[in-house]
């Protein structure tokens, strides 16, 4: 018989101390793994969809939900701007592009985003079927949108008011796709992209511009010859009455991350977000519950490392007869030892397995929530490298829970427990 019988022979004469070590060290285990994946997919997620987008201006408000609105598309926006200053914006010096959104409606829980062809050559969008809008009420579908809606060029279909199912429809402009987008691994594979004419077309009923308490931003009235159906342009043409939602901003110069700011602030009606600043400060927020759960994680790893220990010391006392008798048969004090070892070291990787396919199976399970709830992208088939040191831990730690029943085991007087029985 080889250590590898043995040890698997002497765990199962104990399930239940087995078992419940093996629950304590999985479930600790399980959690730092899911937090791992979940750190990991959601900071490289924000991180690509922020990246180049040096600043956010949009309606007074909290700057962070702008950030989220404004970039990710995870939040109710702040309220709109007028474009006849996003547009004085646009041409100041230290600012080498703008990118115009404009928001407020959705489709089967995906949101509806008015914008110029800038904002897909940014995230280096690429249409995979189909072509580019050319005309207002034209749009082009993110690769996941596609997918989910099962949508294709040639398709129509009305958009609700808000960005939540349910709402109100806009059904006398139904929007026509026109085109698909490959897939890009950032948040433009979740959207609708569509001409910002489109959005003002769709709202050109409306008499006020006002934002909804709950979900949704509305746009002034224009009427439909106002929207210049011909041909859409990067550069849309100022009117009084045009509002926008968010005006992404790049720069020129480094010197307008301490001055455009400060200006747009405190001399406009509008907001200034830095994406930089408040993504560290969300990250921040974040990571202190996540500590929490991290350190919760690690008590239930290590008390399941004294757990063996206590099982294996145990296991010592009624295995000193066993012990001698293997010894008179011919093994040697080393065997002995490592094979307490072996045992302990075996209990945590067998708990550590366990608590990662129990982990990648939870955040797979998570994933299809936040996807359907939030269109947040979370897998569990990723595996991380860092995923490797769990293992090594939970191996160090099953050594270290056998190190002392080892030497106890070492040192038994093989003589004297055979004559005593």
């Amino acid at each position: 018989m080889n250590a590898f019988t043995i040890a698997l022979a002497y765990i199962r004469l104990r399930p239940l101390h087995t078992g419940l070590n093996l629950a304590l060290l999985a479930l600790g285990i399980m959690t730092i793994s899911l937090l791992m994946l979940f750190t990991e997919q959601l900071e490289g997620q924000m991180t690509r969809d922020a990246q180049g987008i040096d600043m956010v201006v949009g309606a007074k408000g909290s700057p962070m939900q702008l950030i989220l609105s404004g970039i990710y598309h995870l939040d109710v926006p702040t309220g709109n701007i007028p474009l006849v200053e996003a547009n004085t914006l646009a041409v100041n010096p230290m600012i080498k592009e703008t990118i115009p959104l404009a928001l407020g409606d959705s489709f089967r829980g995906f949101r509806i985003v008015g914008t110029e062809f800038g904002y897909l050559d940014h995230y280096s969008g690429s249409i995979s079927a189909g072509r580019l809008w050319e005309v207002p009420l034209e749009v082009v579908l993110g690769a996941l949108v596609a997918r989910d809606l099962g949508l294709k060029a040639g398709d129509q279909f009305i958009a609700s008011h808000g960005f939540a199912d349910g709402g109100s429809t806009h059904g006398k402009d139904p929007y026509r796709v026109v085109g698909v987008l490959e897939v890009t691994g950032t948040v433009i594979d979740r959207l609708i992209l569509t001409a910002v004419e489109s959005v003002w077309s769709v709202h050109g009923h409306q008499s006020e511009p006002r934002v909804d308490s709950d979900d949704s931003i509305d746009h002034t009235e224009s009427s439909h010859a106002d929207q210049e159906r011909g041909q859409h342009s990067d550069h849309v043409e100022v009117s009084d009455n045009r509002e926008i939602t968010v005006l992404l901003v790049k720069f020129s110069s480094p010197i307008a991350v301490v001055t455009l700011p400060r200006l747009i602030n405190t001399q406009t009606t509008m907001q200034a977000a830095l994406p930089g600043y408040e993504i560290s400060r969300l990250f921040k927020l974040v990571g202190i519950g996540l500590d929490g759960f991290r350190a919760f994680a690690m008590v239930l790893v290590l008390s399941a490392g004294v757990g063996i220990f206590t099982a294996l010391y145990n296991a010592l006392a009624e295995r000193r007869y066993d012990i001698a008798v293997f010894r008179a048969l011919g093994a040697s004090k080393p065997r002995v030892f490592w094979q307490f070892l072996f045992e302990g070291m075996l209990l945590s990787l067998m708990g550590a397995l366990i608590g990662l396919i129990l982990g990648h199976l939870t955040a797979e399970l998570a994933g299809a929530w936040l996807w359907r709830e939030h269109q947040l992208y979370l897998s569990g088939l990723t595996l991380l490298r860092e995923e490797l040191w769990l293992l090594g831990l939970s191996g160090v730690i099953g050594i270290v829970a056998g190190l002392f029943p080892a030497i106890r085991a070492y040192r038994i007087d093989v003589a004297g427990v055979l004559a005593r029985g």
